[in-house]
């Protein structure tokens, strides 16, 4: 991990707050962010990176943002650079988020990729940015939905993201009563179970079982193998430049089966050779 470049103090601050936040703090962790993750922060970001940051410097009783860059510069600080990295990267997800994908899935994908597993044939399945996990349960429901016996194929779900901590939290599969209202009531009662003292409620281990979370930096190295058939990666390329945009367009293309299709945020574009449209922010690879 390369080091952030050593703090200059200035007495200027950009922010008014409880703590010094002067540009060049901005400036040494924007550019943390960038090299870590791709993500590129602007000027409009500096009060989100105070906000969220300011957390950090009061846990850990450190005075001011020259003090916590100069921690972070140490060896005793790169925990802290994991737990920094986990703070300014976004994590807002749902059930069904973007329905339309899932229905996408359900009517033009699993039927010919169901009819391959059960003649022995390998499905994969890839949740890019899995967050906190509502993202590849909601892919698992969707195919347990036609096919219950899914996990006694060759069928399987990666799921990946950055941030240890929230691939933890995914891997538990545990979530409000609020956070499951968008999951199909005859699914949610079979696939679910609830846990009444808590209001809360755990997916089952038949449905944990189709899915491996792991930590992954998409603009890092990647482990995995073979192609995929479907792969989820939405709401995140947004946050990088247009160059790492497609490089990373590009990338996942390398990963896709010749049949497979990529979704992606609804604010998201590709603007690289290769694919086509297949739907509101789907694409295949251009044959």
């Amino acid at each position: 991990m390369s080091a952030l470049p050593a703090p200059q103090r200035r007495s200027e601050s950009i922010i008014e707050g409880e703590y010094a936040f002067t540009r060049r703090n901005f400036e040494q962790i924007a550019t943390f962010l960038k090299e870590q993750s791709g993500i590129a922060l602007n000027d409009a970001k500096a009060q989100l990176v105070y906000s969220r940051l300011a957390k950090r410097l009061r846990k850990l009783g450190i005075p001011d943002f020259d003090a916590y860059c100069e921690f972070i510069n140490t060896p005793e600080g790169v925990g802290e650079r994991n737990e920094m990295l986990a703070a300014l990267t976004t994590n807002v997800t749902r059930f069904y988020r973007e329905p339309h994908h899932f229905e996408h899935l359900e009517r033009n994908l699993l039927p010919s990729l169901v009819e391959h597993a059960r003649r022995g044939g390998r499905v994969r399945l890839w949740s890019a940015a899995c967050s906190s996990g509502e993202e590849p349960y909601s892919i698992a429901l969707t195919l347990l939905k036609v096919f219950p016996d899914a996990a006694r194929h060759d069928v399987r779900i990666l799921a990946t993201d950055i941030d240890p901590n929230i691939v933890a939290k995914a891997r538990l599969g545990v979530y409000r009563d609020d956070a499951v209202s968008p999951i199909p009531a005859a699914l949610r009662d079979r696939w679910l179970t609830r846990d009444r003292d808590n209001e809360q409620w755990r997916v089952n281990d038949e449905v944990r079982a189709l899915i491996a979370f792991k930590e992954l930096n998409l603009i890092g190295s990647w482990p995995m193998q073979g192609k995929f058939n479907v792969i989820f990666c939405r709401n995140v390329v947004i946050y990088f430049e247009e160059k790492t945009q497609a490089f990373l367009w590009n990338r996942f293309k390398t990963m896709l089966a010749p049949e497979g299709r990529l979704y992606i945020g609804h604010s998201e574009r590709i603007d690289v050779d290769g694919y086509v449209s297949d739907g509101l922010t789907i694409y295949r690879q251009n044959a």
